[in-house]
């Protein structure tokens, strides 16, 4: 069974930094990463990272977050700096693998003012 846990939400004011986490269990991870839904919004892809590192960002945040990998531990971090207030959302974990793709269950990011 394929698992994706998150974790390392909150609230932050503006300005502020957090660092999520998304460890995977029961595949081999090809793509990982961060998407995030505000409400009212679709859900939007955040960054992306490749086994091999190659990354990916939305234009909104480039140059603020920063997605990494642990291959060896399935695991998946966003280093999220200069927060803004409409970085506030719930951040879903996402893998994909052989058998397709997967979701977290979400963590809420709040930045406050």
């Amino acid at each position: 069974q394929v698992q994706l846990v998150e974790s390392g939400g909150g609230l932050v004011q503006t300005g502020g930094s957090l660092r999520l986490s998304c460890a995977g269990s029961g595949a081999i991870f090809s793509v990982m990463g961060w998407y995030r839904q505000a409400p009212g919004k679709q859900r939007e892809l955040v960054a992306s990272i490749f086994r091999s590192g190659f990354t990916n960002y939305a234009s909104s945040v480039k140059g603020r977050f920063t997605i990494s990998r642990d291959n060896a531990k399935s695991t998946v971090f966003l280093q999220m700096n200069s927060l803004k207030l409409e970085d506030t959302a719930v951040y879903y974990c996402n893998a994909n693998h052989v058998f397709g793709s997967s979701w977290g269950q979400g963590t809420q990011v709040t930045v406050s003012s």
